[in-house]
């Protein structure tokens, strides 16, 4: 089953990707009967919606058909496809482009696509990006994987966040752009960065001080949801101790990775993210190699005392992380991109234009700043 397997709900599923604008006044009847009165509700004796040989058995007379609009919305969605921006960051050598094939069951990462036969570290952080378009069970998905090769690898790695801050508010800018066109696309490219998946070296000790001040920076603007990149070299109790270590550092340097409390919209959704909390960061680990075993073929890696798997939750928690990006939060990620962190840079940038434009025409401060308020 493919990384993506299960998704149809959670890619389908969330009403909140697409802004649901246009409405089809040459709707036919025929489509109409279609999507407006499920089968199980009118007998084939029943005739179409208008009434034809109304009182029929099986009749529902009390229906009105509003819950057709999740099946228009489906429909609409399925035609239209989606799009995933995920960024990988982390010093090189901690698997990066294998656990993005990995969650995808594909070739979707920067290095299997453009590696040359021996690639340097760059001197200087580069910011590269691969597309692939990617079908499942009729839906498609427009997967973008970012990579960040240089992070990390310097001797001085000072300000070495700034490339990736600019290349994130970049796609903001020029979304932005599109949507204060006076003729706008009918449906605008969405290049924004929904989640940045930041790879942590297991040490088993403590975050160095790179990776604090990167995800102390980074999670105002983005999605972060940092992992524990080859954990099959810790011990599973190193692993848990590491782990709980993270969680403290996290919450003393005030860094509110994916799933953010304040953005828990109810109950419901507090308890199951509060779960994923408990659980963050994910110790993963990645592998496109299947193996044989027990009869079963399996994504593994395989030592000399036997095979890690990496969907087995036993070994390692990759499946609750492919769980979380693809078939349960996949559509909240890219709502709280929208909502929040897109939202906070446009505000900010408008915010900025009106100050331009108050001070060229001679508008005093106090005036701009009641304005504001």
């Amino acid at each position: 089953h493919c990384g993506a397997t299960g998704g149809e709900g959670g890619l389908v599923g969330g009403g909140g990707y697409m802004k649901w604008l246009e409405v089809n006044s040459s709707y036919s009847s025929s489509a109409m009967s279609e999507a407006v009165v499920p089968d199980a509700t009118v007998s084939p004796a029943a005739g179409g919606p208008y009434g034809e040989k109304a009182g029929g058995p099986g009749v529902d007379f009390s229906y009105v058909g509003i819950d057709a609009i999740l099946e228009q919305m489906r429909r609409k969605a399925m035609k239209q496809g989606f799009e995933l921006n995920i960024m990988v960051v982390g010093q090189s050598g901690l698997g990066k482009s294998t656990l993005m094939n990995t969650l995808f069951k594909s070739k979707v990462s920067r290095k299997s696509v453009l590696a040359t036969a021996q690639e340097k570290i760059p001197k200087t952080i580069e910011i590269k990006s691969v597309s692939h378009d990617i079908e499942e069970k009729g839906v498609r998905m427009k997967l973008t994987v970012i990579d960040t090769p240089g992070f990390g690898d310097q001797i001085n790695n000072e300000n070495c966040w700034q490339p990736i801050m600019k290349f994130i508010n970049d796609q903001y800018e020029a979304y932005l752009q599109e949507e204060i066109n006076i003729n706008r696309k009918k449906r605008i490219p969405d290049s924004r960065v929904h989640c940045c998946i930041y790879f942590i070296p297991p040490t088993g000790h403590c975050l160095r001080p790179l990776d604090v001040e990167f995800m102390r920076r980074l999670s105002k603007v983005v999605n972060i949801v940092p992992v524990i990149a080859k954990a099959d070299t810790l011990t599973l109790e190193e692993r848990d101790f590491f782990k709980k270590k993270i969680r403290e550092e996290l919450r003393a340097n005030g860094i509110d990775v994916y799933p953010q409390k304040e953005f828990d919209e109810d109950a419901e959704d507090r308890m199951i993210n509060e779960k994923i909390r408990e659980m963050i960061p994910f110790a993963v680990v990645g592998s496109d190699q299947e193996y044989q075993v027990n009869g079963r073929r399996l994504l593994g890696r395989k030592t000399k005392w036997g095979t890690i798997e990496v969907e087995n939750i036993a070994h390692c928690e990759f499946a609750y992380l492919r769980d979380l990006l693809i078939r349960t939060h996949m559509q909240n990620i890219k709502d709280i991109t929208s909502s929040i962190h897109y939202e906070m840079y446009r505000v900010r940038r408008l915010n900025e234009n009106n100050t331009v434009v108050a001070h060229a025409n001679g508008v005093p401060e106090h005036h701009l700043a009641a304005h504001e308020m």
